[in-house]
């Protein structure tokens, strides 16, 4: 059996039904879908994203990245994106595999790592896609044979982490992923005016009081954080409130207007037209569209 043939027989056993798989090991998430999908919205940590069959679409802003068997993607930082998987048959299911990314872990690997290679000081988007190739493809097939085996997964899945994380960093995107490890990069100078919105995005804010948080000029977080999210800082506010208020609207069953409250809006009109042109439709009824398809939501 080649590579590939083995990482998809291993999703395919470990994600029986449509929709997302729960795993044992707490970083790793699988899916399978068995049609093409709608987009759907969702706040994407940073990950390894592996397509082993069928092809997703993933939507940053104005960007679009595509992703097959061929190749892999990396998110970098905390990013409201649309996800949608594009090619996908009951016969021929879309199954994929995500890997959370510890931070932690990757500042432990560049300083155990000989080479310190180039940092570049420009943060690029946030998201970044690279060939698959059989280093990186070999260590998420090891990962995912520990789910048939648990009383190992809590001693080798660590290291097997550490190894893909390893790997990544010895790739083509390593410049991009040392940005993630250094405090005084530009990337975590962005990431900190992230953390900042995410934790108070309930509140208005004025660029000014966010660029001081990221430590930097007003002028310099607009350039930057547009160039690591594909959008302003007020932007991602905005998105960050619309798929919170989504997730009151269909977890707690809470009305249009509690929700709009809730995430920092004192118009309930803005809100729901607002919430129409991110998602397609009025709250309550978008509501009802992701309740009839729960596969398409979970494979975000």
């Amino acid at each position: 059996m080649g590579r590939l043939s083995e990482l998809v027989s291993l999703i395919d056993q470990f994600a029986p039904e449509d929709g997302a798989a729960p795993t044992a090991l707490p970083r790793l998430h699988l899916a399978r879908v068995t049609n093409p999908t709608e987009p759907m919205h969702a706040l994407q940590e940073p990950a390894l994203c592996i397509a082993g069959q069928g092809r997703k679409q993933m939507i940053l802003g104005d960007r679009i990245y595509g992703y097959e068997p061929s190749n892999y993607l990396l998110v970098s930082a905390d990013l409201p994106v649309v996800g949608c998987v594009m090619e996908a048959s009951p016969e021929k299911p879309y199954l994929g595999m995500r890997l959370d990314l510890d931070p932690a872990a990757l500042s432990a690997l560049i300083l155990d790592m000989d080479r310190q290679g180039k940092v570049s000081d420009a943060p690029g988007s946030g998201i970044l896609m690279s060939p698959l190739d059989d280093s990186l493809l070999d260590a998420a097939i090891r990962l995912l044979r520990l789910l048939a085996h648990p009383a190992d997964a809590p001693i080798l899945a660590p290291l097997i982490e550490r190894e893909i994380h390893y790997r990544l960093l010895g790739g083509d995107q390593a410049v991009r992923l040392r940005q993630i490890a250094l405090a005084d990069s530009k990337f975590n100078q962005v990431n900190r005016a992230i953390n900042w919105i995410k934790q108070n995005y309930t509140r208005p804010f004025r660029i000014e009081t966010v660029a001081a948080e990221a430590r930097m000029s007003p002028s310099s977080l607009h350039e930057h954080f547009k160039a690591v999210t594909a959008m302003s800082p007020l932007q991602y506010q905005k998105q960050i409130r619309l798929q919170e208020a989504r997730r009151l609207i269909m977890a707690q069953a809470v009305d249009a207007a509690t929700a709009a409250h809730l995430v920092g809006y004192d118009s309930p009109s803005q809100f729901s037209r607002e919430y129409n042109r991110l998602f397609g439709a009025p709250p309550m009824r978008d509501a009802e569209r992701l309740r009839t398809s729960p596969a398409a939501e979970a494979a975000v």
